[in-house]
């Protein structure tokens, strides 16, 4: 095997070779920014995955190592993210009882099988298969996810037992709960979410004006949810709370992430194979999107298929090192990139940093209250929580507003595995009930020109003997009926057309159904007298073309361009222009 493809599958043998001190100082910047914040936050996640805080930390020590050997955004930070985390407690939660030996393996069996689906595609360059999600989709799974998640997170705030995997679910179990509420646990809670809200508007503005500098001003206001960690966990341990009923996190195993092994049971991997496909389209798409933004800011390539092997290889590694599924995370990632972060060797010392908290840090947490933890994941999904969506696709595009508010609505009533299947099916019906009836223009020719346009927009030259026709779409087996149909109802209006012109610029492809009605179009139009031509038909349509019957069939002729068709078949001079 020669050197360029086993670069290709090693990033890192790529950017290795130009590391220097200066990326060195960055990369270890970064490292410590963001292991600051990783902590509580990685903490957090594994609460809203429904499993211990120390899986949070483990899912983000390996897979992090391991993307920076295989992926090939130098900024992207991988690790547990509040969507992939919501859907992994609700897949689970279906199949085990939180807390018990089989959640934990079933965490481990959706990350492999998550990571098994991306390496796959990655290695067959399946990454166009997330295209079948259009973004406004995204936009509204995303934004109806981070209510979901923001609720869940209410019962923690309130020190009570609730549950539910759709919003209805959970406000009724919630209304349920709300007597039993624990006052101290309250109070801990919001005050938590309060200056946690503080730090991300206020924080950094105040310090600015005491006199510090930018870059301190900014490590600060990243290192915020710690503060909150410490003081709520302080306040616990000297004042007691935990012997009021403010939960706590509690013993917290001290050491590095152990080797653990997925299930490898038939029934579980069957009940788990169509939420671990979601959850890896979801975080391909999540991740992609991140990492080809901070790229482009420094005219870096990001290789999507790459992409997906080293995310695949992060999958893999959370489910042998007790962690559950991982994708790169926006917030960590863009704060990676501010940070100064050159290459993915910043990744890798962030992992560093983390499993040495992991190794001596943990009995620091034993106090941490999770209403501490339920704030840091509150704060930081509302952002997530972005309805102009609805608004832009609205005005834009009412089929699009229909889709984002079908999977905002089918989300947020029936749960995250109903929500983003609803908006496959939404994202390719879309696709096909545009495709299906493409725009087709009757153009004529501009006066003085070689160009021809819409007549219904424009002031063209007709002729009432030859219909000419642009199609905007490549044609397959959705529409190819409705060419059909479009032309046969203009030939029964203007009776005197002799001649038909497919003008085929915009037609990248033909498929066999198309073919087949293409040829259906010529024997029905010989019948009655009239003769069909193409114009324009680009060369890849052309050599299919050519390897059937078809063009020896046509009654008419293939022109170039619509001009020479136009010199052909109209008589001279031209009629008066038409119009718009």
């Amino acid at each position: 095997m020669s050197a360029k493809p086993i670069a290709r599958y090693f990033p890192i043998l790529q950017w290795g070779k130009a590391y220097d001190r200066q990326a060195l100082g960055g990369d270890l910047m970064a490292a410590m920014i963001v292991t600051i914040m990783l902590i509580p936050q990685s903490l957090a996640y594994a609460l809203l995955a429904g499993l211990p805080p120390e899986a949070g930390l483990y899912a983000s020590i390996a897979p992090i190592i391991l993307y920076a050997i295989f992926g090939t955004s130098r900024a992207l930070a991988v690790g547990p993210v509040a969507v992939i985390s919501l859907m992994t407690a609700a897949t689970i939660g279906t199949i085990a009882e939180q807390g018990s030996m089989g959640y934990g393996v079933a965490a481990l069996t959706l990350a492999g099988l998550s990571g098994l689906i991306l390496l796959g595609m990655g290695v067959f360059r399946l990454g166009f298969l997330a295209n079948f999600l259009s973004h406004p989709v995204i936009a509204g799974f995303i934004a109806a996810s981070g209510i979901l998640i923001a609720t869940s997170q209410i019962r923690h705030l309130l020190g009570v037992s609730a549950g539910g995997n759709t919003l209805p679910e959970m406000l009724a179990s919630l209304a349920r709960a709300v007597p039993a509420t624990n006052a101290v646990t309250l109070v801990l809670g919001v005050l938590a979410t309060g200056f946690l809200f503080w730090v991300r508007r206020g924080m950094k503005p105040l310090l600015r004006r005491i006199g510090f500098g930018a870059r301190f001003a900014d490590m600060l206001t990243k290192a915020g949810p710690v503060l909150a960690v410490v003081a709520t966990t302080l306040a616990v341990w000297g004042l007691g709370l935990d012997a009021k009923g403010v939960k706590i996190v509690g013993l917290v195993p001290q050491g590095m992430p152990p080797l653990t092994l997925p299930s490898f049971a038939p029934e579980l991997i069957g009940a788990l194979l169509v939420p671990a496909l979601l959850i890896s389209i979801i975080g391909f798409v999540e991740s992609i999107s991140v990492a080809q933004t901070l790229a482009a800011k420094k005219r870096q390539r990001i290789d999507p298929d790459q992409e997906l092997i080293g995310l695949g290889a992060a999958n893999i590694g959370a489910a042998l090192t007790g962690g559950f599924p991982v994708t790169g995370g926006f917030a960590r990632s863009v704060v990676n990139f501010d940070a100064g972060a050159e290459t993915a060797a910043a990744g890798a010392f962030t992992a560093v940093g983390l499993a040495i908290a992991a190794l001596l840090l943990t009995p620091l947490i034993h106090f941490l209250p999770t209403a501490t933890l339920a704030a840091t994941i509150i704060v930081a999904v509302l952002s997530l929580v972005d309805f102009s969506i609805l608004r832009r696709s609205w005005g834009y595009s009412k089929p699009d507003f229909v889709a984002v508010a079908a999977t905002i609505l089918v989300t947020l009533g029936m749960g995250v595995e109903a929500g983003i299947s609803a908006g496959v099916v939404a994202s390719v019906g879309l696709h096909l009930f545009h495709t299906s009836r493409p725009h087709v223009a009757e153009v004529g020719l501009v006066p003085g020109t070689q160009h021809f346009r819409n007549f219904r927009r424009h002031a063209v030259l007709t002729d009432p003997r030859l219909l000419s026709l642009r199609i905007d779409e490549s044609l397959y087996f959705a529409n190819a009926r409705f060419l059909e149909d479009t032309i046969h109802d203009r030939l029964a209006v203007q009776g005197e057309i002799r001649d038909v012109v497919l003008m085929c610029s915009a037609v990248n492809e033909i498929d066999l159904s198309a073919l087949e009605s293409l040829e259906a179009i010529n024997t029905r139009l010989g019948e009655i007298g009239v003769r069909l031509h193409l114009s324009e038909v680009k060369g890849p349509v052309m050599d299919r073309l050519k390897a059937t019957d078809f063009l020896a069939a046509l009654t008419g002729r293939v022109f170039l361009s619509q001009w020479d068709a136009w010199q052909a078949l109209t008589a001279a001079p031209a009629l008066p222009a038409r119009e718009a």
